[in-house]
């Protein structure tokens, strides 16, 4: 399950590097290219939920062959396709990998002892988090001085049947059965797509063009219909009374903040590296420099905390550290936004800023699952992964924003270049310090009684 949550991150955020080259060999512009990150949220945000449910149906080890399956599919097609539109198809097929996470919590909640779960579902779900920090210095390695970028997706080729030959080694256990709402999850899918398509474009174009109030208000009408159906359904898709308990609510506000913070956190600090020392800060980095000097001490404290943390989560509760985890990253925010002079104090930051991740996708899980019924597990965790994206859409359409609110040209080595002023970094610091605080106060208010811990 552990290999499944990195494979996962690793699939989502591998690509990130590549966009400039990927749109270089293509021959396209970046902006269509820039669709094989968009196209991936889309798909996680609408088949997650599906996922979770067929798993709940037909037994969890079909459902998570089967998502592999077809995460392998896409993988091999955007390693062998010469074409930007299947390459835009093969990470929507990739984009079903996400729906591995919910399906790994139901696994783990059925498989483990009880004294091994909260450490197991940590172990697992910070693994996300490491092959997320990890993702980024093996895209720009794989990559380096303009290599093929279909090296990338022959990783994921690699990665998704190693781990479909563990998870063939799962024991095979009938589900509860019932019935799919597939009307309802067409509606879902319908509604997050319309929500999450003008976040994550919008600032292509343009906030007052006429597609982004369009499919805003696509957005609401979908998902107060979905909202309908499933209050009024025997067999709903995804349990929205859930969210009227108190410690599930707060979880998934964590997980918003949590995944908001985590882009300001990556997209801030890739950029403020980068610039040119003409601007005034910054350290002239390129891709590969911030992948190995910046990005990778973060990606190895993460990678050695996995199993620390799953054990402070068993011991002291995931409540108690997923506060401890947020306000660690209201720190490494304070530190970029104060102290971001030398490169020691932003490699620090940034280490600081990674275990404070892994802390609260090691934490989650758990509150979650302290909180619901055993059948509600994939549901529960399915929510949280939609809740964590859309705050990844946010914080990267809200960074987007913010770096061309205040700009200024520099002369360089190239000629002139446009960058932004040093404050708007300090103002995108200060928002992910914001959203830590946000998630550290959402579960401070969780009222957890001993026998539920």
């Amino acid at each position: 399950m552990a290999s499944a949550g990195f494979l996962l991150s690793m699939i989502q955020s591998t690509v990130v590097p590549a966009l400039p080259l990927m749109a270089a060999q293509l021959n396209t512009s970046p902006a269509t290219v820039a669709w094989a990150t968009t196209v991936v949220l889309l798909s996680a945000s609408a088949m997650t939920p599906l996922m979770g449910r067929l798993g709940d149906v037909y037994g969890h080890k079909v459902a998570f062959v089967g998502v592999l399956t077809v995460t392998l599919a896409g993988s091999l097609l955007g390693a062998l396709t010469h074409s930007v539109g299947l390459l835009i198809l093969a990470r929507a097929l990739q984009g079903v990998s996400l729906g591995l996470f919910p399906l790994a919590m139901s696994v783990l909640h059925r498989e483990m002892p009880s004294h091994r779960l909260a450490g197991s579902m940590a172990i697992t779900a910070s693994a996300m988090s490491v092959g997320g920090c990890l993702a980024l210095v093996a895209g720009g390695l794989l990559t380096l001085n303009g290599a093929d970028y279909r090296r990338i997706f022959w990783l994921s080729v690699v990665l998704c049947c190693l781990v479909l030959l563990l998870a063939l080694r799962l024991p095979r256990r009938r589900g509860p059965g019932g019935r799919v709402d597939y009307a309802g999850a067409a509606l879902l899918a319908l509604g997050l797509s319309a929500l999450l398509l003008p976040i994550s474009q919008g600032e292509r174009w343009g906030w007052a063009s006429a597609p982004v109030p369009g499919l805003f208000g696509v957005a609401a009408f979908a998902l107060c219909a979905f909202a309908w159906r499933q209050a009024r359904s025997p067999h709903p898709l995804v349990a929205v009374g859930m969210l009227k308990n108190g410690p599930v609510l707060a979880a998934n506000v964590a997980g918003f903040c949590v995944g908001l913070a985590m882009l300001v956190l990556y997209m801030g600090a890739t950029y403020f590296v980068q610039a040119p020392t003409g601007s005034g800060y910054g350290f002239a980095a390129d891709g590969l420099r911030t992948a190995f000097v910046y990005m990778l001490p973060g990606a190895i404290a993460a990678i050695l905390a996995g199993p620390v943390l799953g054990s402070l989560v068993q011991r002291f509760g995931p409540k108690i550290v997923l506060v401890s985890g947020s306000l660690a990253g209201l720190g490494a925010m304070l530190m970029l936004t104060l102290r971001h002079d030398t490169t020691a104090d932003v490699v620090i930051a940034i280490v600081i800023g990674d275990l404070a991740i892994a802390a609260a996708y090691a934490s989650m899980p758990v509150l979650l699952v302290a909180h619901v019924r055993p059948e509600e597990t994939g549901v529960a965790n399915s929510i949280n992964s939609i809740t964590r994206t859309i705050g990844g859409a946010v914080g990267a359409a809200v960074v987007g924003a913010l770096m061309v609110s205040d700009i200024k040209r520099v002369i360089t080595g190239t000629g002139p270049i446009e960058v932004p002023a040093e404050g708007v970094y300090n103002e995108i610091f200060l928002l992910g310090a914001v959203f830590f605080v946000a998630a550290a106060a959402a579960a401070a208010l969780v009222r957890t009684s001993p026998d539920r811990t």
